[in-house]
C-alpha cells in the first residue's frame, strides 16, 4: 500500500437480505428480497450526508445489487472485485441449506486457526489476505475519502478484527449494517460497529 497521509474511511457493509434459487449452499446465487432492497435503498439515504466517493462491492449478485441501489441514491460508480466474496463452500457444495456444514471450521477460524480449510475450499488465512488485498487497493485508490465496500457477513466478521485494531466491540453482522475502518500510514482503526439486533 503507498503512503497514506490522509486517511481513508471504509464503511465495510453486508448485502441486504437475500433469497436463493437453490435449496443447498452453492457459490453462486442470491438476489435481494422485496425487504434486502429497502434495506440497500435506506442505506444510501443513511451515508448521504457521508460524501462517499465511489462503491465497492464482491461480484456476487446480492452485493452486487446492494452495492448498485446505495450507489444510485448516493450518485456514485460501483466497482467489484473478487477478493470481496463470502468464503467458498469447496466440497460442501451441494449440502442442504437447512444444514450448516461450516460451522466447525468457521469457529476454529474465529478462536485463531486459519490454516484450517473448508474441504476443497480456502482457508481462513486465504481469505483474510484476498480481502486485504482488496481493502489496500481500496484505500490507495481513494486517499483522503470515504468509501463504501459490500461485502458478506462470514467474510467480514472473520477478517476485520484481523486487519484493524478495534476501537469498536465486535459483533454478527445485520444485513446493510456499517462497520467503520479508517485507514492511514499508521494501519487499519476500527471505529464503529452496528450492532446485529440479537447481540
Amino acid at each position: 500500500m503507498s503512503s497514506l497521509q490522509c486517511p481513508t474511511t471504509l464503511l465495510l457493509v453486508r448485502h441486504g437480505e437475500a433469497e436463493y434459487e437453490a435449496d443447498t449452499w452453492e457459490r453462486e446465487g442470491g438476489s435481494l428480497t422485496t425487504l434486502g432492497r429497502r434495506q440497500a435503498t435506506e442505506l444510501g439515504e443513511r451515508l448521504a450526508g457521508r460524501r462517499v466517493a465511489h462503491v465497492w462491492t464482491s461480484t456476487l449478485a446480492r452485493a452486487v445489487q446492494t452495492g448498485e441501489i446505495a450507489a444510485a441514491a448516493l450518485g456514485v460508480a460501483v466497482t467489484t472485485r473478487e477478493g470481496l466474496v463470502e468464503f467458498e463452500p469447496g466440497d460442501l457444495a451441494g449440502t442442504p441449506l437447512s444444514e450448516d456444514p461450516f460451522a466447525d471450521t468457521y469457529a476454529a477460524w474465529l478462536a485463531g486457526d486459519l490454516e484450517r480449510r473448508v474441504p476443497g475450499g480456502e482457508s481462513g488465512a486465504e481469505l483474510v489476505a484476498r480481502v486485504r488485498r482488496v481493502l489496500d487497493e481500496v484505500a490507495d485508490a481513494h486517499r483522503g475519502e470515504t468509501v463504501l465496500v459490500v461485502s458478506h457477513g462470514g467474510a467480514l466478521r472473520l477478517a476485520v478484527p484481523l486487519l484493524a485494531r478495534m476501537d469498536c466491540a465486535t459483533h454478527r453482522i445485520a444485513n446493510c449494517a456499517v462497520i467503520e475502518v479508517d485507514v492511514d500510514d499508521d494501519g487499519r482503526v476500527c471505529r464503529a460497529w452496528e450492532p446485529a439486533p440479537e447481540d
